[in-house]
């Protein structure tokens, strides 16, 4: 009677040291991964050595901006097929693409009003903690690079 859970137990034992020998070996292998070769130290893409922590939090600002350019840029994809089939569609065609273009350029003045598109929001936006861990990361920066930062209104930092 036993003897027909045998083969159950063998599967289930064969899986315990099997899921076992994936993590000691993954570990084993990441101890010897762990001290970080040259390349890895290299900045990765544009060059540029990293500063302060890659995790920091961003405003959801930046999402809304985000989102903006994608609702924008799909909107003017549809401009291709319109233009495939502009003479297909005639006048009512055209007229209808003026009415989406007029909700589309509202919409767009709308934004500009509210000042949706603006980069200067971040620093209003900030905790003053956060803004001076900000300013002492820009002063390293402008130690490093010797180009002079001129804000938007003409003050210098």
């Amino acid at each position: 009677m036993l003897t027909a859970y045998l083969p159950v137990l063998v599967a289930v034992v064969l899986a315990v040291i099997i899921a076992v020998g994936m993590l000691l070996l993954s570990h084993l292998l990441g101890l010897i991964e762990a001290r970080p070769k040259r390349g890895k130290l290299v900045p990765y893409e544009c060059g540029n050595e990293p500063i302060g922590d890659a995790r920091q939090r961003f405003p959801v600002k930046f999402y809304a901006i985000a989102m903006l350019f994608i609702v924008f840029d799909i909107e003017v994809v549809f401009f291709y097929p319109w233009a495939l089939v502009r003479h297909d569609l005639g006048l009512l065609g055209f007229w209808v693409m003026v009415i989406f273009l007029g909700i589309l350029a509202v919409g767009y003045i709308y934004l500009l009003r509210t000042g949706a598109f603006e980069w200067e929001w971040w620093e209003r936006e900030q905790p003053m903690e956060e803004l001076t861990v900000v300013r002492e990361l820009r002063e390293v920066a402008s130690q490093t690079v010797e180009a002079e930062v001129v804000g938007s209104g003409g003050e210098r930092r």
